[in-house]
């Protein structure tokens, strides 16, 4: 019994410490009690990010060997812990990798060493069942455990924990941009930034004939919210006009508190992507890698399977613009296509800030470096939002020509939506217009180390680069 909560005491001694070097970058590391009249051991300086990736990686190896081989969805298990390590190795080795560091290597294998034995020994898949499994896998009351590995559960009977996350995508206006949506490949496998006038595509031809996760996550033309019968159209609440409705559940479920979906924390898909890339980062990335890990995620979806040959042949240029600093060499397709699975198939869930920072592409979040541009449209007038013969939407720039009485959304061009070619009142919506992002190449990646802390240390806990506090210190 003992040895079970060891188990359960390392897991989150590895968590907590792998976050904290996430955010902050060095830390100090504490492996022992701190008695009250230890007053010293409470301004030990930081230590080099590696020695406390190497204290994770040992304590996850502890927690694997301790944790039961139980499949419990809400306890750590032997499981949860060769997923955590795959994630939390895949960050350092890239990381490093991206910065020119030593030991990327190292911990590229380790990330790849724990999923190749959690795909062999865990007997973990992915759930399949109904129509659309993607979505409902996202929007079940309990979690599916044949997929979900660890989560976080929620209903009012038992427990009396609810959450907002269905709430908070409508009354927050919660938008994707043109740019991720242009990371799905049409459904036959093909590349949709490739077809001719895709630049300007309407929303209704844009979303047809796309990889299906893309009608399981984004509200697209035909869209039926559970529980009811008949399409919804786009209304446009969506700052993009590209709305989420991956986690979105029925209607009893969207007013705030009202959610009772678990939500997942580490997952079988994320597994296989972390393996494809820690393999592909290394150079040792083979065909039936890919078998059993992209491929098995792209069959859930009812895509193709991903050749690797093809890929690095003919990297997508697309890709490459929106990753500019990946790795250029015989891998970079391959690389730059599991990049793609990975941002269509994780989207929401809590990992593509963590992904952009290790992979040090900071600068592509902030609209100074890629505006925020959502659905493009061509001009004022009345728009058909859900492909069924009847206009649903009025855009006008000087005078509105439908009447309440007709039921349409109305937005004034310049005021309620503002597009990106605003002198000839046309483009794409644009997110944030008033608003500039900016990025710092040299700070940004790491949070600041607060000044009270440094306080109480005496200075001893230095500043990360590019920041500064009223310390004096340095």
């Amino acid at each position: 019994v003992r040895t079970k909560y060891d188990g359960v005491a390392y897991f989150f001694r590895a968590y907590f410490y792998y976050v904290k070097v996430r955010r902050y970058g060095d830390v100090p590391w504490y492996d022992t009690v701190i008695g009250s009249a230890e007053e010293d051991l409470l301004k030990k300086p930081r230590e080099d990010r590696g020695v406390i990736m190497d204290h994770v990686m040992s304590d996850l190896d502890d927690a694997i060997d301790m944790l039961p081989r139980d499949k419990d969805v809400a306890r750590v298990t032997r499981w949860a812990a060769l997923a955590f390590k795959s994630r939390a190795a895949l960050y350092e080795g890239t990381w490093r990798k991206y910065r020119g560091l030593p030991d990327a290597d190292k911990y590229l294998q380790q990330a790849a060493d724990a999923a190749a034995t959690f795909i062999a020994e865990s007997g973990y898949s992915l759930y399949k069942e109904g129509a659309e499994p993607y979505r409902d896998l996202f929007c079940s009351d309990d979690a599916k455990q044949n997929e979900v590995i660890l989560a976080r559960l929620y209903n009012f009977e038992g427990l009396n924990l609810s959450h907002s996350v269905q709430f908070n995508i409508r009354n927050a206006a919660a938008g994707f941009t043109r740019r991720f949506m242009n990371h799905y490949l049409m459904a036959d496998g093909s590349r949709f930034t490739e077809k001719t006038g895709h630049e300007t595509m309407f929303y209704t031809e844009e979303t047809a004939g796309r990889d299906p996760r893309m009608a399981q996550t984004v509200l697209c033309p035909g869209y039926v919210a559970k529980g009811e019968s008949s399409a919804t159209p786009n209304d446009m609440t969506s700052m993009t006009g590209y709305e989420p409705i991956k986690f979105v559940s029925t209607a009893a479920h969207s007013g705030a508190s009202k959610g009772t979906a678990d939500w997942p924390l580490l997952r079988t898909a994320e597994v296989y992507l972390n393996y494809a890339e820690a393999k592909a980062e290394l150079g040792t990335l083979t065909q039936d890698d890919l078998t059993v890990s992209i491929d098995k995620i792209r069959e859930r979806a009812g895509m193709g399977g991903l050749d690797m040959e093809a890929a690095n042949a003919d990297p997508d240029p697309f890709l490459l613009a929106c990753y500019p600093n990946v790795t250029k060499s015989a891998n970079t397709g391959v690389i730059l296509e599991i990049r793609r699975e990975r941002t269509v198939e994780m989207v929401m869930e809590g990992l593509r800030m963590w992904d952009m920072f290790r992979w040090k592409e900071g600068a592509q979040m902030v609209n100074e470096t890629a505006p925020y541009y959502g659905i493009y449209f061509p001009g004022p007038g009345l728009y058909d939002m859900d492909g069924d013969g009847k206009n649903d939407l009025e855009l006008y720039a000087a005078q509105q020509t439908s009447t309440p009485a007709d039921g349409l959304t109305v937005l004034k061009i310049g005021s309620d939506i503002v597009l990106s070619e605003a002198a000839d009142n046309r483009g794409y919506v644009v997110a944030w217009s008033a608003l500039k992002y900016t990025w710092n190449e040299e700070r940004d990646y790491l949070w600041p180390i607060p000044a009270d802390q440094r306080v109480l240390t005496g200075g001893l806990l230095t500043q990360n680069p590019g920041w500064t506090d009223s310390t004096n210190f340095d």
